[in-house]
């Protein structure tokens, strides 16, 4: 699974990621346009596994911002703090961010070195802070909702192949409670199209109308956009990218 943490602060990390870990930082990671895109499919099959990830954190003191994704930030400042549940957390900007606003948070992501990092830095934050979020590692290929039901789901650019992404959304909407909040973030296939130099991984990208019919609209409000956003490509230049959100309440 793979994901991006926290584009707020103007870095994108392509779609390199594994099991779900960083939201959004628009820094492309040097992907050109003339690279081999075998090099592509191959590198997105190596980035579904811990082992990936766990090297990956472990390369730095830190990979993302440590600033919540805004689309997480809008929509949760509209809503009474609950419970929550932030797959992919990574190094926990979200759930950080959430449990200062008084959610209980449960964090999940595949790599053991990230969810100690975010709970280091979750300490920092405040005893009271780090008492509220429950830090799960877990495989987005298997994770399972159990009995838990959520005010708030939230996955921030998570990326896994086609069928398996499909399977991990339905899950993720089993998670919402009767009125809770179903929000999903990802890049939109339209920046394959600009300069910012994701890998050609088409078919892990998606539309917020390819996710819409995954749920019943008889059993929930759903809103799909594409909003478009300012980043930085590769080469320095500021371009114009989508994001892909579906926003659903699981109807009371």
């Amino acid at each position: 699974m793979t994901t991006e943490h926290q584009h707020g602060n103007g870095h994108d990390n392509g779609l390199e990621h594994g099991n779900g870990h960083g939201h959004g930082h628009d820094n492309g990671h040097g992907h050109g346009h003339g690279h081999d895109h075998r090099h592509d499919q191959e590198h997105a099959e190596v980035g579904f596994t811990a082992e990936f990830w766990d090297e990956r954190y472990s390369s730095a003191e830190r990979i993302w911002s440590g600033n919540a994704n805004p689309h997480l930030v809008t929509t949760a400042t509209e809503l009474a703090p609950g419970t929550a549940l932030d797959m992919g957390s990574g190094e926990g900007g979200d759930a950080i961010w959430l449990a200062t606003r008084g959610w209980r948070v449960t964090a999940v992501d595949v790599s053991k070195v990230a969810l100690d990092r975010a709970a280091e830095q979750a300490r920092r934050v405040g005893t009271e802070v780090a008492e509220r979020i429950t830090w799960q590692q877990a495989d987005g290929h298997t994770w399972e909702p159990g009995s838990d039901r959520y005010d708030l789901v939230s996955a921030q650019f998570m990326y896994l192949p086609p069928g398996e992404i499909a399977a991990l959304h339905r899950r993720l909407a089993e998670a919402v409670r009767p009125g809770g909040t179903l929000l999903i973030v990802g890049h939109h296939p339209s920046d394959l199209e600009t300069s910012m130099g994701r890998p050609r991984l088409l078919d892990f990208m998606y539309t917020a109308e390819e996710i819409a019919p995954l749920l019943d609209p008889d059993a929930w409000q759903i809103t799909i956009s594409s909003p478009a956003r300012q980043a930085t490509d590769p080469d320095g230049q500021l371009i114009t990218i989508n994001d892909t959100i579906l926003h659903a309440v699981r109807r009371a």
